[in-house]
This record gives C-alpha cells, sequence and structure tokens, in this order.
C-alpha cells in the first residue's frame, strides 16, 4: 500500500514539474541552512564532554571588589596558594590540580621554534582531565622537575620518526628539559588546547618562580585551578565556606577584597565571559540565535512549501473530487498528499547533503571550527536528520493535504473551491510570518554592518596603523636603548616604544590608588589600572596629553617616581581637571612619587568594554612588549630592516611579528562573521519566501484570470491590472514590516548593549529594510502580474 502511495505521489511530482521543482529546491535550501546551523549549534554545546569527569569537574575563579562593593576585575584565574589550601581545608574535595600557561623558545637540534599554549600542570592533571597518552606514564610523566610531555603534533614537528622519550630539549637558551611523554591533543570543543604540559614542580625553582611565591603570593593570580568534587556533591557549600576560607589566609582588613566562585567545566565554553579565560570562549547567546535562525530559516521554507502546495491545489480540486465521487475515502486521499509531501522532502533531504557538504568548509571558515563531514554520519546526528526530514514532510504537507480533502465533492465540482481558496486566511499569515522574519534578518544585518562601520570609524585616541609588534626577551643583558637607535637607522623606522601590555588587549594589573588625605597618604575608594612603559611608548602610539608631560630621560626620578594618568582616573580621584592633578603626591601599590602628566583617554582595551582608569609608570622590569611605529611608504623594507636588527640581537631567537591593526580587527571577529552569517541567511529567507510569493502569485492569477479578462474587456490597462493583482500581496508585506521591526529593534537594541561605546539604531535602517523588502516582493509578483494583464481576454472568457 506504500509502495502505491509513492508511486503515484512521484507520478505526481513528474506531473506537475515546474511546482514540484520550486518546492524542492526551496525545501532543499532551508534543510541545508537547518542542518549546517545544527552542526554549529551542536559543536558548541559538546565542548569539554570528552572528559570522563566532565560533570564533577569545576574551575575556581576570583572577582575583585572596590570598597564600594563593586567589581574592578574579573579573573578566569587565581593566586597559587589557593590550591593546596582548598585541599587542606575541603578534605571532601578528590582532586585539586593547578596550571599556568607559558611559552618561549623550545630548542632540538637545528629545530627552534616560538612556542604558545605550553602549560605547567600539576601531576595529578590526568586525574582529573582525560587525556590519550600515546606515549610514557601518566602517573609519574610530570612527577620530577624539568620534565615535559608533547602533544602528537609537536612531537613529529620536532622528532619526526625519532622515539621522543628521555631526549633533552632547551628552553630560552637556560634550561634543558627531559621528554617524559606524548599525547593526543585534546579535540577542538576543548576549553584550553596545550601543545606541551610542563611539571608544575619546575616552577618551584628559584629561577623561574620559586616554592615561596607559590606560597604565599597572592597578588600574581594567573593560576588555573580546577576542582574535582565528589558524585552528587553540592558544589554551592564549597562556595558558602569561601569567604570564611579567605578570611582565615589573607588579611580582611585589606583595602581590596575578592570573592571565590565555581563554575563548572562544561558551562565555561558557552557561559564564562570573564576578564580573563584560558582562550577565547563562545557565547550562549550565540546559540540562542543560530538556533532560532536554523528553525526559521526550516519553517519559511515549510510555509513556502504549504503555500506554492496550495496554489498548485486549484488544478487538483476537480482531481480530488472525481477520486472522491468514485469512492476513494479521505484518509487514502490525506496519505497520498502526506506521500507526495514525504517523496518531495526526502529529494530535497539529498540535496541539501550535498549543499552541506560543499558548504561546510566555508562554515569553518566563517566560524573558525573544524566541522567535518564525519559529524553527518554520526548514528545521533542522523537519528536527528530523520526526525527532522519526516516532520517537515508532514507538517509542509499537512495544510494542503487536509484542506483539499475537507471539500464536498458537489462543492469542487461546482467551482466553489475557488472562492474558498482565494480568501485562505491561514495562506495570507504564512505569508506574513514569511516576509516578517526575512525582515528581521534584514535589519539584524543593516545595524550590525553599521556597528562594525562605527567601529572602525571611532578616535581610538591613539594610532593603531603601521604598528608592528614584537616580544623580544628581556633581561638585564638586553639594552633597548640600543636596539631602538639601531632600528631608527632606517627612515622607514619613526618610534619605539616598550610596555608590559599592548593596545587590543586587557588590561588585567590593577591596584588601590593612594592620594593625599590631609598630610598623609590615604588609599582612595578605586582600583586603577596600571600599564608599565617606558619614555617612548606615548610618542610610539601617538596618545595626546590632556596636562603636564610624559616620561623623560631628564628627569632620573620618572623612572622610580613619576605617574602618568588618563583622564578617567583624574576624574574618579576627585580632580576637576586634568591640570589639578597634575604635580600631586600619588601612590600605587607600594611605590610612592608624583603625577607627572595626564593622557586623554584613549581606548586600549575593545570598545566593548569602557575606557577604565589608567596609571603609567616605569617601575618595574616587565616591559615584555616591542612597539615599533613605521611609515607607510615602503613596509617592506622597514620590516626587513627589523627582522635585520633582530637577527644580529637575538641571533637564537626566530623572528615573529605581528601588526596592531590585525590584532584589532581580531577583537571584533565575531561581531564580523555574525554580520556575514546575517547577511547569507537574510538573503537565503528572502529568497525562499519570494519562491513562495512567485506560487502565490501564479494561483491568484489563475483564480481571477476570468475577472481580469472582464476588466480587459471593459477597459483597465495592464498598469491598473499589475496594481490589482500586486496589492493584496504588498499589503501582506507592509504588514509583515510594520510586524518586525520592533521585534528587530529589540534584538539589536539588547545586542548593541554588549558594546560600551555602540551607534545608533536609525530609522533610515527600517525605511531601507522595508523598502528593499517591499522591490523585492514587487518584483517576485509583478512578473507574473504583467504576464495574467497581458493575456488575451478571449482565451480566459471563451469558456463563459
Amino acid at each position: 500500500m506504500i509502495k502505491n502511495y509513492f508511486k503515484i505521489a512521484f507520478r505526481n511530482l513528474v506531473k506537475h514539474k515546474s511546482f514540484s521543482f520550486i518546492n524542492i529546491i526551496g525545501v532543499a535550501i532551508g534543510l541545508a541552512c537547518f542542518l549546517l546551523l545544527t552542526l554549529y549549534v551542536k559543536d558548541e554545546l559538546s565542548y569539554d564532554r570528552h572528559h570522563v569527569n566532565a560533570d564533577r569537574i569545576y574551575r575556581l575563579s576570583r572577582t575583585f571588589l572596590s570598597k564600594d562593593g563593586t567589581e574592578s576585575l574579573r579573573l578566569g584565574h587565581a593566586a597559587p596558594p589557593f590550591g593546596p589550601l582548598i585541599k587542606q581545608d575541603f578534605p571532601e574535595t578528590e582532586q585539586v590540580v593547578r596550571m599556568i600557561e607559558t611559552g618561549g623558545m623550545v630548542r632540538y637540534g637545528e629545530h627552534v621554534f616560538n612556542e604558545e599554549h605550553m602549560y605547567a600542570a600539576e601531576a595529578n592533571i590526568f586525574k582529573v582531565f582525560t587525556f590519550n597518552i600515546v606515549q610514557g606514564n601518566a602517573s609519574n610523566a610530570l612527577v620530577n622537575p624539568f620534565s615535559i610531555m608533547f602533544s602528537k603534533p609537536m612531537a613529529e614537528k620536532y622528532f619526526g620518526n625519532e622515539n621522543p622519550i628521555g631526549k633533552t630539549i632547551r628552553m630560552d637558551n637556560q634550561f634543558d628539559y627531559t621528554v617524559t611523554g606524548v599525547y593526543e591533543p585534546l579535540p577542538a570543543q576543548a576549553s584550553f588546547h596545550p601543545q606541551f604540559l610542563v611539571s608544575f614542580s619546575t616552577l618551584s625553582d628559584n629561577r623561574i618562580y620559586g616554592a615561596e611565591n607559590l606560597r604565599t603570593n597572592w597578588g600574581n593570580n594567573s593560576f588555573s585551578t580546577f576542582l574535582l568534587l565528589p558524585k552528587n556533591y553540592d558544589p554551592a557549600k564549597l562556595t558558602k565556606a569561601f569567604p570564611a576560607f579567605q578570611n582565615k589566609h589573607i588579611d580582611p582588613k585589606a583595602s581590596t577584597y575578592s570573592v571565590l566562585n565555581l563554575t563548572k567545566l562544561t558551562d565555561i565554553h558557552l557561559y564564562s565571559h570573564l576578564d580573563s579565560e584560558m582562550e577565547a570562549n563562545g557565547d550562549i547567546q550565540y546559540v540562542y540565535l543560530f538556533s532560532a535562525i536554523a528553525i526559521f530559516i526550516l519553517v519559511i521554507a515549510c510555509i513556502n512549501y504549504m503555500n506554492l502546495a496550495t496554489a498548485r491545489s486549484a488544478k487538483r480540486a476537480k482531481e480530488v473530487g472525481m477520486r472522491k465521487v468514485v469512492g476513494a475515502m479521505r484518509s487514502q486521499l490525506i496519505n497520498q498528499f502526506l506521500s507526495e509531501s514525504i517523496l518531495l522532502v526526502t529529494i530535497s533531504l539529498s540535496i541539501a547533503v550535498i549543499i552541506v557538504v560543499f558548504c561546510i568548509p566555508f562554515l569553518n571558515e566563517f566560524t573558525q571550527k573544524q566541522l567535518t563531514i564525519s559529524s553527518l554520519v554520526n548514528p545521533s546526528f542522523i537519528a536527528i536528520v530523520i526526525a527532522i526530514t519526516l516532520f517537515t514532510g508532514l507538517v509542509a504537507g499537512s495544510y494542503p493535504a487536509f484542506f483539499l480533502t475537507s471539500f464536498q465533492p458537489t462543492s469542487v465540482l461546482k467551482g466553489k473551491i475557488a472562492s474558498a481558496l482565494k480568501n485562505g486566511k491561514l495562506r495570507q499569515t504564512l505569508v506574513v510570518a514569511q516576509f516578517a522574519i526575512a525582515v528581521v534578518l534584514i535589519i539584524s544585518t543593516a545595524v550590525v554592518y553599521s556597528q562594525m562601520k562605527y567601529i572602525q570609524n571611532y578616535k581610538l585616541g591613539y594610532s593603531k596603523d603601521q604598528v608592528v609588534l614584537l616580544t623580544p626577551p628581556s633581561d638585564s643583558t638586553t639594552n633597548f636603548e640600543a636596539i631602538s637607535q639601531e632600528l631608527k637607522q632606517n627612515s622607514g623606522i619613526l618610534e619605539t616604544g616598550r610596555s608590559s601590555r599592548i593596545p587590543s588587549g586587557r588590561l588585567l594589573d590593577s591596584w588601590v590608588a593612594y592620594v593625599m588625605k590631609g598630610d598623609s597618604m590615604a588609599p582612595s575608594d578605586i582600583n586603577i589600572k596600571s600599564l608599565t612603559v617606558d619614555e617612548d611608548f606615548i610618542p610610539t602610539y601617538k596618545i595626546e596629553m590632556a596636562a603636564g608631560r610624559n616620561f623623560s630621560k631628564q628627569y632620573g626620578t620618572d623612572k622610580t617616581e613619576g605617574f602618568i594618568l588618563n583622564q578617567t582616573a583624574t576624574r574618579l580621584l576627585g580632580f576637576k581637571n586634568p591640570k589639578d592633578a597634575v604635580g600631586n603626591q600619588f601612590g600605587y601599590g607600594n611605590v610612592r612619587g608624583q603625577i607627572i602628566g595626564v593622557t586623554k583617554d584613549y581606548h586600549f582595551e575593545s570598545l566593548h568594554q569602557k575606557v577604565a582608569p589608567l596609571v603609567m609608570f616605569m617601575q618595574g622590569n616587565n616591559m615584555r612588549w616591542l612597539s615599533i611605529q613605521i611609515s607607510g611608504g615602503d613596509i617592506k623594507s622597514s620590516l626587513a630592516h627589523i627582522k635585520k636588527v633582530w637577527e644580529s640581537r637575538f641571533p637564537d631567537k626566530p623572528f615573529t611579528y605581528e601588526f596592531l591593526d590585525e590584532r584589532f580587527g581580531n577583537l571584533y571577529a565575531r561581531e564580523q562573521t555574525q554580520q556575514l552569517l546575517f547577511g547569507i541567511f537574510a538573503g537565503i529567507a528572502i529568497f525562499i519566501s519570494c519562491l513562495g510569493l512567485l506560487g502565490l502569485s501564479i494561483f491568484m492569477a489563475e483564480l481571477r484570470i476570468k475577472e481580469i479578462g472582464v476588466r480587459k474587456v471593459l477597459g483597465a490597462s495592464v498598469s491598473n491590472l499589475v496594481i490589482l493583482l500586486s496589492g493584496d500581496f504588498l499589503k501582506l508585506v507592509f504588514i509583515a514590516i510594520v510586524i518586525a521591526s520592533p521585534i528587530a529593534w529589540y534584538g539589536m537594541y539588547k545586542w548593541l548593549e554588549n558594546f560600551a561605546y555602540h551607534t545608533q539604531i536609525s530609522a533610515w535602517i527600517f525605511i531601507g529594510a522595508g523598502v528593499l523588502s517591499a522591490g523585492i516582493a514587487l518584483l517576485t509578483i509583478s512578473f507574473q502580474s504583467i504576464k495574467a494583464a497581458l493575456t488575451n481576454p478571449v482565451k480566459s472568457l471563451k469558456s463563459e
């Protein structure tokens, strides 16, 4: 019986091939979009679930609070003493493991590379996280100091086909490490991806960090700390005990204090957006967004099918009536229509899979993921695809199936069905829904584009163009003044400056500021972010002074007592204008000195964050970044000169560099991807909607063909008839625009709240989206409307 249904269904699809082709293409595109977005969402939801103990692993995070209780710094890391003390005070905790990201130059024989994603990790890391150890023993591989494990790709990179176990590599031309193991790299769906694992005990060496620092340094919050809790243990118990725990081990009278929190490992990727993370995370809002777009596109495809099937129903109404007259049951007719729908969707699915296979590389490029074809043959995903296919076939075919078979044969054969079809309220509602979704996507695309344009043109307060960034070795033997002079021998090198951090990064170092209160220095009520710089940093970035002066070699005290604040800092400290701050006594941490200058506010971080209060000083020896401002005349020559100087000064360290404007662009890579995807899916939504509109215009022209003939006989012009046929559809599109506009406004208003500095949502965006949607709809409708209006009335009236 089922086989016969599908035979008849196939014949009907061939018989009405023009409508079938439009339907198949529309549904195939809708299914392809749905499958692609489902792959993306499935990938996002799978992060860190490969770890056997994923549901019991929690990360310790530390939030610093100002005296007024407001959050000043939110870190996904913590100080090194926390780990052992938590294990000591809360013995029910099964495991506590600490890690800290390092990096540097790795040498083995002739192989020398600057490496990142290197973690010093405690030996029990394999009791917490799941690693596939290829070579070595997990129980002792990271026990001894100066032991190192390689990921398999890194082992092949350095050792080729050699057995790496027992080999010695040299780090930063200072320390020798013994290779004790090789492991498979963690999958892409992991919150961190160590390419090397170094034994944590190595840090106890005083040349690197020192055992005393690991026990007492509460200020270095660079350590990732993970807890493995017992099964069915409530982490809220620990969180409630943390305040007393901190008061026990840290001075509660400190001018700033912190709050400890726990985050479940599987929640980190989508729900954690702290000031410091092990790697860049995703966002659950994007999962919701892309899930909604996937459903919307599929719904539009289903609506499109329903509308086109209804359009075809005018030609099949008499077929249904005749089959009922000769004894066909309504259930048989419903099954027949549903069989056609499922067959059509199955054919569409085959085409959709081909589209998905072709588009996966492009989706990976947009989202920076590693989705593969193998995801399509995953049993769970295949089950989802089959379920979606059946669901789509049943939903898309249900309306025409139940609608057409509901008429009595006498009504069908007398032509009363035409009247019912003409005034279909549900069909009009579906058209409005289609275009409302499309208009929301168009407006969203326009707002994201407007914000990206705003960011590109926003005055940051510093120069980001033609700035080359380097990270040279920084020790007491490095003469940076001589290096700077050597670099400037090339006319293309304009300025060089050093700093602890560079614009486009995060300002994670902060401390309480001290100001004069009466006759003595006293802590203020605010925490200020800090930046260690040399006297050339401000000229290199062309940062403007609001008052006072820059650091200078002419003043020897600048290196030990000089401070430069930004305008935000002086305002929060109570100075009415920057000039009032210059010359005042100032303290930061343990250093006391004088404010020698105030810069205008500049956006060191991204425009997602407000300008933070900032102090710059020259004390300290942690200026790891070298910034070089070059002219735009001959960039290749300037880079060649920089490389020559680098290789003469640092022959053992490979020359690598990056441009600041590229880093700046990476700050908004997610938004740029979102803009592109919005635009693509908005175009797809409009295309599918227009396919449905084309089918409906054909349908309405068929129903009103005799009316058009009569009007032409009575003198109606072609333009009048086109307006008549198009007016009803444009009315529906207008209603869709009215419904979509407030929805899109609210959604994009909330999206713009992610930026501390953003564009305004202009009325022209809504006007433009409306005009574009109406214009596309009119072009779609007008083709069929003009064709109907030009039809010879004799042909349409000859049967009357």
